[in-house]
């Protein structure tokens, strides 16, 4: 008679999130990986749902997690990890809507002036697009100039924020702030004069 075979050996039972995350903030990326393989999923579902967009919520997906690992905000004693980065994902993916609307409405204008440069006007229409186009080029002024950049480039070459950042060199999430900055800066410059 043979003898039995050695039994299977068990698998190795998963590291908690709190383990991970507790060698995650001591230096260890390697957990971030690890955390990154089980919630990415997860968030880029979620981003994708609210985004319609998987590029956008690729991008996302990506800034849930570098955010996660710099910002540290976390705290497991308050919840579970998954419901945090739902949470946090949920809440980025809304601000990313609002910022798209008011990139729309700037760009609706934009395009409103340059239908309306298109036009041959009368006197009254030359003077009112020549104050509108003053308007703008006095509000573009005002930005910092890495604000202005970001934007022109967003708009006039129609580059995403990953290739301006690949373009200029610099980091994506620079970028986005170059972008939220400068487009606050822009809305609040061209909202009508109050006399």
């Amino acid at each position: 008679m043979s003898p039995l075979p050695p039994p299977d050996p068990q698998p190795p039972s998963p590291v908690s999130d709190r383990d991970l995350v507790t060698r995650l903030w001591a230096g260890d990326t390697a957990a971030l990986a690890t955390l990154y393989d089980r919630y990415a999923p997860m968030v880029y579902t979620l981003a994708l749902k609210m985004l319609s967009n998987p590029t956008e919520a690729e991008d996302l997906t990506q800034e849930v997690f570098v955010n996660f690992w710099q910002r540290r905000q976390y705290d497991p004693e308050r919840g579970s990890m998954g419901s945090y980065l739902a949470t946090y994902t949920r809440s980025r993916a809304l601000d990313r809507l609002r910022m798209s609307s008011g990139r729309a409405a700037i760009l609706q204008r934009f395009q409103r002036i340059s239908e309306a440069s298109a036009r041959s006007p009368n006197p009254v229409d030359y003077v009112a697009q020549h104050e509108q186009h003053q308007h703008l080029r006095a509000a573009l002024a005002q930005l910092p100039p890495t604000e202005r950049e970001a934007l022109e480039i967003a708009y006039f070459q129609g580059l995403t924020q990953a290739e301006i950042a690949a373009q200029l060199g610099i980091p994506l999430g620079t970028v986005k702030s170059r972008c939220r900055q400068g487009l606050r800066r822009l809305r609040t410059l061209l909202q009508p004069h109050k006399d």
